[in-house]
């Protein structure tokens, strides 16, 4: 087994050529023999010399030989061009760094930094699966910082992240080997082997942990979903648009959006096939897809907030759906074809139970339930008052606050449920401001800084001297919090075998 962490440079997958560019090239190619079978099929069933033009041009001007010798030499350049490509694109790993370099004329080097680590994203598209390839995808902190290396062995990818996150962690304990391939396996049974194994290693997750979608749910969520109604509103609109014109044309501009309409719902359902979310001593790992998969690891402390929604169209079969906020944004989408901050695209109360188990453990799952399940009153928040209700008519009961030893808790919504959690030791600062119809009714607005993405920590229309209360608990509480976390280390203390 090669260890990818020993600080030399390593290579990539022999056929990252291929995966990367040469598909483009093969295609090409297919055109170039498609013209060359079309002339041949015209000269030998006497046709009127249409098919073929390029070729024909080429031999009426007696430049054969000179265009067989441009192809090879074009072909050759390209050869050369991709094997010197990959014998350039280099990677390695040492004690701070992730460190890939490439390119021939011009020269890229890219490094990130360990402890600024967000996730690990392992992708297995589905033509590159078949060759035994994944892309590697490094997720650090910082605009455009991510650093990929397509395309390692399956092997390969899953043995580098598991030596990057020990690296990462703080422990020097040796990661466990990857199983090896069966003894006297053909390499047609190692693919099919890969293919049909599970994202999710069954000896590396908590089995109590594992979270998945239930196939009629995922039907149900997609069918019961803003883009339905849409849909719904844009058939109704041509049906009466025809009954009153009678012209065909409207129908038929309808058809392509129909059309597109459909592709939607398949690439959301296909991808959320075989969804699963799990606990591992290195942190939360999701993983989804069926031709082509993405399984990313998520260390512990690189979630920034959360956000749990219910939809009114959810409400009667208790659904939910689960975002995060991350200092970093992978080229991967998400389950469903969502962007990968969807951590969990539906999910009963259970569901979501365990998810906020996993994202944030030390939170107290009872009072998260309250939170979530709770009309208003005396449940844990500090609510807005009444005379709130002339800026929020239905959820007044609801709006409002609570801080928790780990987290601030920020609810809001009737109509459309939401919660947001923040760590304390992820919180960057917290704002309280008051415009002047706000200050004529003594109310306020709360907001909490984070790392950008999907989820604004924010609640309005709350008690002004609650508020401002509040703005000085959680700043104490989060400067107590971020002085005591160990999460940039998080198996630090651990003791090698």
């Amino acid at each position: 087994m090669t260890d990818y962490s020993d600080g030399d440079w390593h290579r990539l997958h022999p056929l990252t050529p291929l995966l990367k560019g040469g598909i483009a090239f093969v295609a090409a190619i297919g055109i170039v023999i498609a013209n060359l079978r079309d002339f041949l099929t015209d000269q030998l069933l006497g046709g009127n010399g249409e098919q073929g033009e390029a070729i024909v041009w080429v031999t009426e001007h007696g430049y054969v030989w000179l265009a067989i010798a441009g192809f090879i030499a074009i072909l050759l350049l390209f050869v050369v061009g991709f094997y010197f490509s990959w014998r350039m694109h280099m990677f390695r790993i040492t004690e701070e760094v992730v460190e890939v370099r490439s390119g021939i004329l011009f020269r890229t080097n890219r490094k990130g930094r360990l402890d600024r680590i967000q996730g690990i994203n392992i992708v297995r598209p589905f033509l590159p699966r078949i060759f035994g390839a994944a892309k590697l995808e490094i997720n650090v902190a910082g605009q455009d910082a991510n650093v990929q290396l397509d395309y390692l062995s399956s092997a390969a990818a899953d043995q580098l992240r598991a030596e990057i996150l020990r690296l990462a962690s703080g422990t020097q304990e040796a990661p466990d080997a990857p199983l090896a391939p069966t003894a006297g396996a053909t390499v047609i049974e190692q693919r099919l082997n890969e293919l049909v194994a599970p994202e999710l290693d069954p000896a590396a997750v908590a089995a109590q942990s594992v979270v998945k979608i239930h196939l009629g749910r995922l039907i149900g969520s997609l069918l019961l979903s803003e883009f339905t109604i849409f849909l719904i509103g844009i058939v109704v609109a041509v049906i009466v648009a025809f009954s009153l014109t009678g012209e065909l044309f409207v129908l038929g501009v309808a058809v392509p959006f129909v059309i597109g309409s459909g592709s939607f719902y398949f690439q959301r359902f296909t991808k959320s096939l075989r969804y699963s979310i799990a606990g591992t001593p290195d942190g939360v790992r999701v993983g989804f897809g069926l031709l082509s998969t993405s399984n990313e690891t998520l260390p512990p402390g690189r979630i920034h907030s959360v956000q749990v929604t219910q939809p009114l169209l959810w409400r009667p079969a208790g659904w939910w759906q689960v975002k995060v906020n991350r200092a970093s944004k992978s080229s991967a989408q998400g389950a469903a074809g969502q962007a990968n901050t969807t951590i969990l695209p539906v999910g009963n109360l259970v569901d979501v139970e365990n998810v906020l188990a996993l994202v944030l453990p030390g939170e107290d799952a009872a009072q998260l339930r309250e939170a979530l399940v709770a009309k208003g009153g005396d449940s844990g928040f500090v609510n807005s008052p009444r005379r709130a209700a002339l800026f929020r008519w239905f959820s007044w009961r609801r709006n409002g606050f609570a801080l928790t030893p780990g987290a601030v808790l920020l609810r809001k919504g009737a109509i459309y449920r939401e919660l947001v959690i923040v760590p304390l030791a992820r919180m960057q600062s917290v704002a309280l401001s008051q415009g002047p119809i706000r200050r004529w009714f003594r109310l306020a607005d709360l907001r909490v800084h984070t790392v950008a993405g999907p989820i604004t920590p924010a609640v309005g229309a709350v008690d002004a001297a609650d508020a401002t209360t509040f703005f000085g608990e959680v700043a104490d509480a989060a400067i107590r919090s971020s002085s005591n976390d160990t999460s940039h280390r998080w198996r630090s203390g651990e003791v090698p075998a």
